[in-house]
């Protein structure tokens, strides 16, 4: 975790900016993310140049032109005074930055449209003195350091779309269990949670593995893939990556449903996301291919289409869906669920709280797991109801345990009376006993199995509402005349009670 003092410079920076008169937070974290990316190619070159001292070997990278490029360098400008900060800054950092995009990483590459609009020198030197504390040889450090900045776009109010919870995103991870053969794909990837979680779930799970060379250069290199059409969105989710210690990601500008990206079929062996809905689109400018699965507008249906093509036969999938997916009449939502059902592996169905992602927005919610099996394979179906997941879920989504019993992994065990305030652990441990002892749970627990045959003839309804039976409590039934003399022996205590009051104040 990164400590107090450190977020608070953040947030003292944060307020400059917007005293400054950069009011989009948006804007606010691209500055701060271009000014970390450019100290980040001097680590860099400076690695670089070690190596090559050591070795008495030529340099083999040269990030910074050898003509006059030192000036340019985070180590260089970082100790000058504010005006000559900003004009070097201003000048001819940005413009180098521009000239990038022949590197091979995306996150270069998303660098030639970048535009410097820090407006004072005296804002500048603040965030740079702020910046140069972070130590960015330490991958925890600057990934919580990139998290709490995103967290504030969310607490702004602005743009929150583009952040699902932390906690969702790791029970999503967590359930999935990515290893270092996979390659994963969000093809709306925002600022590349799923995909920065994912990562660090190889990390802690598999990092043995990562120690052999052909693994490290694949996960550097070729297992994450993100696609999002905001270029501001790419240069976060890119700088995200770096920062959590992935140096080449592979985080493009698509447009996913486009006819413009129906190439690829059969790349990924794990999806992960949480893509945009409510939406509508044209029928012209939808993939031919996604409208053979289904015939729609929504883009809620056509991504999960999306999802059934991308993946490889095999691959498995956790996305985030509205309600409205599980249980919607018309004749797409009904053929798109059938085809989830009978035709591939249907694995599981976790229902959120509709406060989750509030302030923002109140829709229900649900998260939808499956496999790509082409030949079916479901049996029984399995069924959680998340009604708490750790924070409140009101506007202000306050956490309601301490730190260590937040998330699907808590630090600490906790008690059955803090499992009502956080459902996220006892979810991810009843998930992977779904072919054992979940099977013989009753319909009135909070998680329970439905068999396919049950969801075939309800019309695949895939709601939880549908299969949840509801606990009734027994009511006394008296005789009327019992309840009439009961309340007549009341009347009169009351009547006998005022007559003594009157004869006492008398």
């Amino acid at each position: 975790m990164i400590t107090g003092t450190l977020k608070s410079d953040i947030d003292r920076v944060w307020d400059a900016f917007w005293s400054g008169g950069i009011a989009n937070p948006l804007e606010v974290i691209e500055q701060i993310t271009y000014l970390l990316f450019v100290r980040r190619l001097d680590d860099l070159q400076t690695v670089a140049e070690n190596k090559a001292r050591r070795t008495g070997r030529p340099l083999e990278r040269r990030i910074f032109p050898e003509d006059g490029g030192n000036v340019l360098r985070w180590s260089r400008f970082k100790d000058t005074d504010p005006t000559s900060m900003y004009e070097t800054v201003s000048n001819g950092v940005f413009p180098f930055l521009r000239t990038l995009g022949a590197e091979e990483s995306t996150y270069s590459h998303h660098m030639k449209d970048a535009r410097f609009t820090i407006p004072s020198p005296a804002l500048l030197s603040r965030v740079v003195d702020m910046l140069d504390k972070v130590p960015m040889d330490n991958r925890d450090t600057n990934g919580d350091l990139y998290e709490y900045m995103l967290a504030k776009i969310a607490s702004a109010g602005q743009n929150g779309q583009f952040r699902t919870p932390r906690h969702v995103i790791q029970l999503m991870v967590e359930m999935t269990a990515p290893t270092p053969a996979d390659e994963i794909c969000d093809p709306a990837c925002g600022t590349a949670g799923f995909l920065v979680a994912a990562g660090e779930f190889v990390r802690r799970e598999h990092g043995d593995a990562l120690l052999e060379v052909a693994r490290d250069r694949h996960f550097n290199e070729s297992m994450f893939h993100g696609y999002d059409f905001d270029s501001t969105m790419l240069r976060i989710g890119s700088m995200n990556m770096l920062l959590h210690g992935v140096e080449q990601p592979d985080i493009r500008y698509r447009d996913s449903l486009s006819d413009g990206a129906s190439g690829e079929s059969e790349l990924y062996s794990l999806v992960l996301a949480n893509p945009p809905f409510a939406g509508s689109l044209d029928y012209e400018s939808v993939a031919k291919d996604l409208q053979q699965v289904v015939k729609t507008k929504k883009t809620e249906l056509l991504f999960l289409a999306l999802f059934l093509r991308l993946l490889k036969v095999g691959g498995r999938a956790a996305v985030i869906v509205p309600d409205g997916v599980l249980f919607g009449s018309s004749k797409a939502h009904k053929e798109l669920r059938r085809t989830l059902v009978e035709d591939h592996k249907l694995d599981g169905i976790v229902k959120l709280p509709s406060g989750v992602f509030k302030p923002y927005a109140g829709v229900s919610t649900a998260i939808l797991l499956f496999t790509k099996t082409g030949v079916g394979g479901t049996d029984d179906v399995w069924f959680y109801e998340v009604t708490a997941d750790g924070w409140s879920l009101d506007d202000k989504r306050a956490p309601l345990l301490s730190e260590d019993k937040l998330g699907p992994r808590p630090e600490t065990s906790l008690t059955e009376g803090e499992h009502a305030r956080n459902n996220l652990p006892d979810a991810l441990a009843r998930w992977f006993d779904r072919d054992g002892d979940e099977r013989k749970r009753e319909r009135t627990e909070q998680s329970f199995c439905v068999p396919r045959e049950e969801i075939a003839a309800n019309g695949y309804d895939l709601s939880l509402n549908r299969y949840k039976e509801v606990v009734h409590e027994e009511v006394e039934h008296r005789p009327p005349l019992e309840i009439i003399a009961e309340l007549e022996a009341l009347e009169a205590e009351i009547q006998q009670g005022l007559a003594e009051l009157k004869a006492m104040l008398a």
